[in-house]
């Protein structure tokens, strides 16, 4: 029973996972750290507030609404949303894009007026009854090569 655990626990995925959300609180009590330090102050400072803004509220009916807490926490959200898309999202998506294969885009087909097989709509003669297709419906006019 305790060795399917462990490999439960030591599996790459879980190890990627708990380290994957070790460092995100770690970049989220930084964020937060910086918003509540730097950006909530000016702020205040461009509202007019005195003192930490982080700390303002309003009060209707005798409930108090504590908005500055809320702002401050949108910021923080906004910042960590910003720099998760822009340092990995993004990153990642170009680095798929660069290894994805090139797919070929599909070749218009019709049939041949004759046999009735699948042929290239640009083909100049069928493959499968070698009659001639250009200029007939459905086929380009192109001029027959003769070799």
């Amino acid at each position: 029973m305790f060795k399917g655990f462990r490999s439960f626990l030591l599996r790459g995925n879980v190890v990627d996972l708990a380290v994957g959300i070790v460092i995100g609180a770690a970049f989220t009590a930084v964020v937060t750290g910086f918003v509540t330090a730097f950006l909530t102050p000016l702020i205040g400072v461009a509202t007019g507030a005195v003192g930490d803004f982080s700390k303002e509220a309003f009060s209707v009916a005798g409930t108090t609404f504590p908005y500055g807490a809320f702002l401050n926490a949108l910021i923080g959200f906004l910042l960590v949303a910003a720099v998760i898309y822009f340092a990995v999202v993004v990153p990642v998506g170009r680095l798929q894009a660069r290894f994805e294969p090139v797919k070929d885009r599909p070749v218009a087909k019709t049939d041949c007026p004759d046999c009735l097989s699948t042929v290239p709509a640009a083909a100049v003669r069928c493959a499968h009854c070698t009659s001639g297709l250009a200029g007939r419906p459905g086929f380009p006019s192109q001029p027959l090569q003769v070799h």
